[in-house]
């Protein structure tokens, strides 16, 4: 996939951003690879912009000429259903043009370096890459070998982050719950794998969440977890008390290391989210799951289908926050 040169400088987490790399010389997005940087102004500009694509569900027409002309890439070395639909639905309802690269036949697997593969697409005149790897930093790595003309949005990076999921995330809950400073959230599950699980907890922290809760057997926290600004929990019923939202999160057994987690059968009875336990939490506490989830594992079928349950709204509202990150990152003035 990537030569020998490449390999070292994508097989851990990156290290703090330079200011410049996600904003261009006006301080607008020119890629989004991390939640980390955002100011929680820009946060709510992109939650804004996405509630002006939300009504169109609704029209016959879904589609809007904003990125005309445009051509997005969709570079995906994991396998994904959610996010790759989402976001390539989403440059085409802003008329983007769209190519899907499937990596497992492409010229990578012929022994292509990663940059070799991308300055093709660059000579192609391509605008913006969305890119899913299993590497931490890839999407970084990327951001910084790229031509000027082209944006790099972070579909997903190993451990690292999950930038778009979490601005979904937080766009579902300010539609039911408004303010997020008077709000308990607790997320659940393997946090020590999740680059979803860090990416909201920047999210939640930037928009001044009123207490943020990560419960998880010990062997699945990150080390010193706290100084991310959450309280922690070991026991899920304690964790769960008077919460107004709990997101539940995927057994990454693809990322674990032996011995990490007896079963995933003694996981759900531990951890696994059931009526009993949801009605410790605040009477019209949400239910969240970035998916896909494991019903029996993570989460019992009569809350994943319950009225409290928003995930498949979660799906739905990734359509418009990925349409308002790519509009906002080339150029288009929103007005659907």
């Amino acid at each position: 996939m990537s030569s020998a040169a490449d390999a070292p400088r994508l097989v851990s987490a990156p290290g703090p951003l330079p200011a410049s790399l996600q904003f261009n010389e006006e301080g607008r997005l020119r890629h989004l690879l991390s939640i980390e940087g955002l100011s929680r102004e820009l946060i709510t500009e992109i939650l804004d912009t996405a509630e002006s694509f939300a009504s169109m569900n609704a029209q016959s027409v879904k589609k809007v000429p904003l990125l005309r002309g445009k051509t997005v890439v969709n570079l995906f070395f994991e396998a994904s259903t959610r996010t790759r639909t989402t976001f390539e639905l989403a440059a085409k309802r802003l008329s983007a043009d769209v190519l899907n690269i499937n990596i497992s036949a492409s010229a990578t697997v012929k022994g292509e370096s990663l940059l070799d593969t991308l300055r093709n697409l660059e000579a192609m005149y391509v605008d913006m890459f969305v890119v899913r790897h299993e590497a931490s930093g890839a999407a970084h790595f990327i951001a910084r070998h790229v031509a000027p003309h082209v944006s790099v949005l972070n579909a997903g990076d190993g451990r690292h982050a999950h930038p778009t999921q979490a601005l979904l995330d937080m766009f579902t809950i300010r539609r039911h719950k408004g303010d997020f400073g008077a709000l308990r959230v607790a997320i659940v599950g393997d946090i020590l794998h999740s680059r979803v699980a860090r990416s909201q907890i920047h999210a939640l922290n930037i928009l001044n969440t009123g207490e943020i809760r990560v419960i998880a057997p010990q062997s699945l926290l990150p080390a010193h977890v706290e100084s991310l600004g959450v309280h922690v929990y070991n026991d899920i019923r304690a964790g769960l008390r008077d919460v107004d939202v709990v997101i539940m999160l995927r057994l990454q057994r693809e990322r674990m290391e032996a011995g990490l987690l007896p079963s995933e059968h003694e996981f759900f009875q531990l951890y696994g989210l059931t009526q009993e336990r949801l009605a410790l939490a605040k009477p019209k506490c949400l239910v969240m799951h970035p998916g896909p989830a494991n019903r029996g594992v993570e989460i019992d079928s009569r809350v994943a289908d319950g009225p409290q349950s928003v995930i498949l709204e979660q799906v739905t509202y990734g359509i418009a926050v990925r349409m308002a990150v790519m509009s906002m990152i080339m150029g288009g003035s929103v007005n659907p």
